[in-house]
């Protein structure tokens, strides 16, 4: 167990390069699993999902090496060992349920996969996921194994093309039937389909792979039978999570940060809410720069949304930037119903949040009715003070890392591994950036001698005399 050991008040200066994705390259993964080929991958993040899902591809069969030091990885997987993904993957994070749409078309034996895990930051339902499956061909029942949940699917008839409507774009279920489609036989139709960047970038991938896939403009995903496959080398496209964090980061502490692979098409809607506050950005060749362009202004209505609307995981560090900004905002979430946990915190460090269960929006959202806080108003510009924390989640976590760089005193953060799922060299780019920041092993605190005898003694006397004390 480690902690983070964060003294804040100092801009962050410098330049930085950006990570591969996560939610790209752990899919991509996945999706290598439906071919015999090598796959060679660039850019690839050294980041705890990557290592969970390249775990998970070992334990199927899947061949892999993978440079670190090079971000490049090499995944084969000839033949698969077996189609049951152990029980200790469960809840380790959400890549083992679309291992059902990558194995259903490779394999004709029964798939058992873990239940999904990830952040709890609100339901994540796989009803999306079942019923699309369903409409291919896949049958699939959940059930009880070793005292924890599990999906058995298998296609033993083979998948077939059809029309899929969802009734959310849901990013995981598009990107799960997306994934069955490519070998299901004929022609698929996924309607009102997530376009996210990384399922753009997962499109890329299997096209070269040897699948014939077309987006159009009205969210409908076309997939068409791959009938061969061929080796390829994919390249991983920037986290835009990550370079928005930084960039918040940068704003906030009055700094000026360069980010080296910033891609511009993937931060529209960010560098919009950016652009609203006052906060500075220049779009280079080779990258995006972020800077501190004078006082802050709050005044912002923003909600999130599904691409290319302002992105969910955005909004827990642009919460904290709000705390800087002159007058209030209006924040409402529309994606996920449970992901206002950590203003507990801020609060508590000193910011003027207060939530609402209302949609404080233009639109009202799936939860209008559902009696959870999913809507707030932050009143800036408020001074935060040092605090210790615990990570409740990965997004959460670096707000949590850029409150403290605001506070001027030290704060003490623990539960670092959610960190760790998402940010590759975390502390490396913010001490290169000038903060201070270090990793440390947690030290439990032991009672002194004096102390160990007393709390002995009130042990041993009986439940009234403690009570009477």
């Amino acid at each position: 167990m480690e902690i983070l050991k964060i003294k804040g008040g100092t801009p962050l200066q410098g330049q930085i390069k950006a990570a591969g994705a996560k939610n790209a390259m752990t899919k991509l993964l996945v999706a290598s699993l439906l071919s015999d080929k090598t796959c060679t991958f660039y850019n690839v993040p050294n980041i705890l999902d990557v290592e969970i899902t390249v775990n998970l591809c070992r334990e199927i069969g899947s061949e892999i090496t993978w440079d670190k030091s090079a971000k490049i990885l090499k995944i084969t997987t000839r033949e698969l060992k077996t189609s049951y993904v152990p029980q200790r993957y469960s809840g380790s994070n959400r890549i083992p349920i679309l291992m059902i749409g990558a194995l259903l078309g490779r394999t004709d034996e029964d798939i058992i996969v873990p239940t999904i895990g990830g952040d709890l930051i609100g339901s994540r339902p796989v009803d999306l996921h079942i019923h699309a499956l369903q409409k291919l061909g896949a049958h699939i029942e959940y059930r009880i194994m070793k005292k924890e949940g599990a999906y058995l699917a298998q296609a033993h008839q083979g998948l077939k093309g059809a029309v899929i409507s969802l009734s959310y774009p849901s990013v995981g279920a598009t990107e799960n039937t997306i994934l069955a489609a490519v070998r299901a036989k004929g022609t698929t139709l996924i309607k009102n389909a997530a376009i996210e960047p990384e399922i753009i970038d997962l499109i890329l991938f299997l096209q070269k792979l040897g699948a014939n896939i077309m987006v159009d403009v009205d969210r409908t995903i076309c997939i068409q039978q791959a009938h061969q496959f061929q080796e390829v080398e994919h390249t991983v496209l920037a986290d835009r999570n990550e370079v928005a964090s930084y960039a918040m980061a940068a704003v906030s502490t009055k700094g000026k940060v360069f980010i080296e692979g910033a891609e511009h098409l993937n931060m529209i809607a960010f560098l919009n809410k950016l652009r609203e506050i006052g906060g500075g950005f220049n779009v280079k060749q080779n990258g995006i720069e972020f800077f501190y362009a004078g006082s802050l202004k709050g005044g912002l209505h923003l909600e999130t949304d599904v691409h290319p609307g302002f992105m969910t995981d955005w909004q827990q560090p642009f919460v904290v930037l709000l705390t800087q900004c002159q007058g209030a905002s209006v924040i409402h979430e529309t994606v996920y119903e449970n992901r206002f946990g950590y203003t507990h915190m801020l609060k508590e460090m000193g910011a003027d949040i207060e939530l609402f269960t209302q949609c404080l929006g233009g639109k009202q959202c799936r939860f209008a009715s559902s009696n959870h806080h999913h809507s707030l108003v932050v009143k800036g510009p408020t001074p935060l003070k040092a605090h210790d924390f615990s990570i409740p989640d990965l997004r959460a976590g670096f707000a949590y890392v850029m409150a403290a760089l605001l506070a001027p005193e030290t704060s003490t953060i623990s539960n670092v591994d959610f960190l760790d799922r998402g940010y590759e060299d975390l502390v490396a780019k913010l001490t290169s950036l000038g903060a201070d920041i270090s990793r440390q092993p947690l030290v439990k605190k032991t009672l002194p001698d004096k102390s160990k005898a007393a709390l002995h003694q009130m042990l041993k006397k009986s439940d009234t005399e403690v009570l009477q004390m």
